[in-house]
């Protein structure tokens, strides 16, 4: 019940402050990652987007694995946080700076700020 409450907290991290720019393909985000880890402070996350399609990384000291595509404009994943699959969902990507913005739900839900380390 915790890690899903603390997930939950991840999925609604605040996103204000930043003027951020739409990724429209895949080439821009792997130009806007390069070859960074996306981080988050607070859950001690850091995720790896591979240019294979695979991610790996680590949240709360639990590992961390799935795989993404672009699709139709979307940054699409799927999920799993240390044996709890976490449901696949595309999302809008933004960029400003050292900072990245995903949008779930094709950028209509909620929204996580990383930073690019």
């Amino acid at each position: 019940m915790l890690r899903w409450t603390l997930l939950c907290l991840f999925l609604l991290a605040p996103s204000a402050g930043y003027a951020f720019e739409k990724l429209q393909d895949k080439d821009d985000l792997l130009a806007a990652l390069n070859g960074r880890a996306l981080t988050m402070g607070l859950f001690n996350l850091s995720l790896v987007l591979g240019e294979d399609g695979r991610i790996t990384g680590s949240a709360m000291g639990w590992g961390v694995t799935g795989t993404w595509r672009w699709q139709d404009d979307l940054f699409c994943r799927e999920l799993d946080w240390s044996g709890m699959a976490i449901a696949a969902n595309c999302q809008l990507v933004e960029a400003a700076g050292d900072k990245m913005r995903f949008t779930s739900d094709a950028g209509q839900g909620q929204s996580a700020v990383f930073t690019l380390r």
